[in-house]
């Protein structure tokens, strides 16, 4: 056992003998610091009881000063000996940094003229095992903030900050959806069979009923199970899950909204789309725009609209209905793609490698081939393409939408091809439930998904998805050794003796 470890252990057997209890279940009359930081000037001084995490602490004789912080904001404490024998006794010698300590006292200012909570009681709330991070700098490395967001959350305000954004963005979302006359619902996770997306999905098994399942990768069919039920729209903020890589823009678990109009086009709903942006970048961003990196993004709309043949052969430099010039030009590029591979292949191909990289500023590309839009509704003059657009910034794809196919004939033809191309990212079985849903008649709809972590990172400005959600998928990590045993493998991610966490 570490020196640290044994003396911080030491401390919980001090309070065992004044009698105190230990982890106790409440601190009753909390007030947070935030607030009352403006009332130090009131005469007489209010009574206040607040409570926190010790950051920092001076002793000066028989008085001793504590940082106290929580999620508001941070106040000085100073306790003298008249709080009574057991309080002076444990703000003298207990009181380490990271603990967790209620105070009751008077608020006012020291004869600094730092606003100062004079105790009359102390309360110890929580002992902290563990060194904090280290003050200055807290948890700097970047793998370590995302695998121990704790020590991440409690030692940067700025990734505090970040989340909040996030919380507060889903409430608006839901707010501007609901203002719409849009009902929000909940579908399945688990899923007989994967859809709605491709992508490779997770798989479990239900004991019970014996059968194999799927965590959802998208909630789209049984949402559009419901517009044939009569719900005209719906919409759902929930998780979805794809069994696929790790990089700053993927996460094997994330969170898509997804809604889906009855009686209206993709059209209608690029211009719900572009309008929610625009008033959560009003609202959240200065002036309307926001900085990834070196980029300023401007979100004030209108955004611009494209098709995606267009952007093909304006950034591949080829005519994009010319088969040859499109292998030709994979070829130049090295993309490996098999001699088979349709057309469509190859331009996908190229829109990936020469399109997405330059759509900097808010863009919507619209107009997607038929053979990769298996769920859209085919333009009625141009068959080989569909009614679907998919919203791009930075590079990073946003949103994804189409008007939706509601011909049961069609969809069908369109499920059977992707089971007989053998593509691990397609279904593997037609989905019979959800066409006999169509078989009932769905009306005409638009739909929409947006990638919740994804809107985040751009109203926040962040560059990696991590940094907007609390606990990413991490590579597990030898255990820790137990806080009473030798230490072994990897260890924790703390600092050295006498830091203070910054911020709280």
């Amino acid at each position: 056992m570490s020196d640290v470890s044994r003396d911080r252990l030491d401390k919980l057997d001090q309070l065992r003998a004044l009698g105190v209890e230990l982890w106790p279940r409440q601190f009753a009359g909390r007030m947070e610091i935030a607030p009352l930081l403006s009332r130090a000037d009131e005469q007489p001084g209010p009574a206040v009881r607040v409570a926190g995490r010790i950051a920092a602490r001076r002793d000066m004789g028989q008085l001793s000063f504590f940082d106290l912080v929580d999620p508001s904001g941070r106040v000085q404490v100073m306790v003298r000996k008249d709080v009574g024998d057991v309080g002076h006794a444990i703000a003298k010698k207990i009181v380490q940094l990271g603990d967790v300590v209620g105070f009751g006292g008077t608020l006012g200012r020291s004869k600094t003229g730092e606003v100062t909570v004079f105790a009359t009681s102390v309360e110890f709330l929580a002992k902290s095992l563990r060194e904090p991070p280290e003050k200055r700098h807290g948890v700097t490395d970047v793998e370590l903030r995302y695998r121990y967001r704790y020590l991440d959350l409690m030692s940067h305000p700025e990734s505090r900050a970040g989340f909040v954004l996030r919380s507060r963005v889903i409430q608006e979302l839901r707010q501007l959806l609901a203002a719409k006359g849009f009902l929000e619902v909940e579908t399945p996770i688990l899923h007989p069979i994967a859809g709605g997306a491709a992508a490779r999905p997770f798989t479990t098994h239900h004991n019970a009923l014996d059968m194999d399942l799927y965590l959802r990768i998208a909630p789209e069919l049984y949402l559009k199970r419901l517009l044939v039920g009569g719900l005209e729209k719906v919409f759902e903020i929930g998780r979805v899950f794809r069994n696929e890589g790790i990089s700053p823009r993927h996460n094997p678990e994330f969170t898509m909204m997804e809604l889906y109009w009855a009686y209206v086009d993709y059209v209608a709903v690029m211009d719900l789309t572009e309008e929610l942006f625009v008033t959560l970048a009003k609202r959240h961003c200065k002036d309307g725009k926001t900085q990834l990196g070196e980029r300023v993004i401007d979100l004030n709309g209108p955004f611009a609209r494209k098709t995606y043949h267009e952007l093909v052969a304006e950034h591949a430099r080829i005519d994009p209905h010319d088969e040859a010039a499109l292998r030709r030009r994979t070829a130049e590029l090295k993309l490996e793609l098999p001699a088979s591979a349709p057309a469509w292949k190859h331009l996908e191909a190229l829109f990936e490698q020469c399109v997405e990289p330059n759509l900097v500023q808010p863009t919507f590309v619209t107009l997607y081939p038929t053979a990769i839009s298996p769920l859209s509704k085919q333009c009625p003059d141009r068959p080989e393409l569909v009614e679907r657009f998919e919203l791009f910034m930075n590079g990073w794809e946003l949103a994804n939408a189409f008007s939706e196919l509601n011909d049961p004939l069609d969809q069908r033809a369109r499920f059977e091809a992707q089971v007989a191309s053998k593509d691990p990212e397609a279904p593997a079985e037609v989905d019979e439930d959800y066409l006999h849903a169509l078989e009932h008649a769905m009306p005409p709809a638009g739909g929409l998904g947006i990638g919740i972590d994804r809107l985040c990172m751009v109203l926040g400005g962040f560059l990696s998805i991590r940094d907007t959600i609390l606990f990413p998928l991490r590579r597990p990590l030898a255990a820790e050794a137990p806080i009473d045993s030798p230490p072994a493998g990897t260890p924790p991610p703390t600092a050295g003796g006498g830091a203070t966490p910054a911020g709280g």
